[in-house]
């Protein structure tokens, strides 16, 4: 049998993730072995598999890896069919409806985002046929030149729109980094599995009570 593979995020996550896994005792020099491999092999029979974010729940779904660390922003707009048994409490933002200071939304928007499933449901639940486009990145920019009315977008601080001349009209939801899981290798390998949830559930409390 192979190894327990776990799918993490390359990046800021990473940054965040690293603290609770070691005091989960799961060993994490591997990660920062300064090579390019993206398996990095450990001592205790787990295999960490380094991926962009939006690909982690793929690997998973599909049973390359058991075990991965998402945003919920991703999860969201994909519906993956995964288990998602512990919210890590990291990588904590907002997604947002954001568009420019004392402009009206009109009746039918354009709405700018690189979540058009979450975008489209938003406005379809408060009766709003609103049109959708998709952009991948610099979506702050898309309402300065007409592109579109408003943005649907994740924001931490607010500061990056803030800059921008833009202001939060109102909040969809919030979004954290949860363990996510194969259903299929979550049931016939759980006698490995449960005990690095139940570390890392620990390692979430003591996080969050400050000790």
């Amino acid at each position: 049998m192979r190894p327990l593979t776990v799918a993490v995020p390359k990046g800021r996550v990473l940054t965040q993730l690293t603290p609770l896994l070691e005091q989960a005792g799961i060993d994490t020099v591997p990660l920062f072995a300064d090579d390019r491999r993206l398996i990095k092999e450990t001592n205790l029979g787990l295999r960490f598999l380094l991926l962009k974010p939006d690909d982690v729940p793929t690997y998973v779904e599909y049973g390359a890896a058991d075990l991965g660390v998402s945003g919920r922003d991703v999860l969201l707009e994909r519906l993956y069919d995964l288990y998602q048994p512990l919210d890590l409490r990291i990588g904590r933002c907002r997604m947002v409806v954001a568009g420019r200071a004392a402009t009206p939304t009109p009746a039918v928007p354009r709405v700018g985002t690189k979540y058009p499933r979450v975008a489209t449901e938003h406005f379809a639940s408060r009766g709003v046929h609103a049109e959708v486009i998709f952009l991948q990145s610099s979506v702050e920019l898309a309402p300065l030149l007409g592109l579109c009315d408003v943005i649907v977008d994740i924001v931490e601080t607010g500061g990056t729109l803030r800059d921008n001349g833009l202001v939060i009209h109102e909040e969809i939801c919030p979004i954290s980094s949860v363990v996510i899981a194969n259903r299929a290798e979550f049931k016939l390998r759980r006698a490995e599995v449960e005990p690095i949830l139940a570390a890392l559930r620990r390692a979430v409390e003591v996080r969050a009570s400050g000790t």
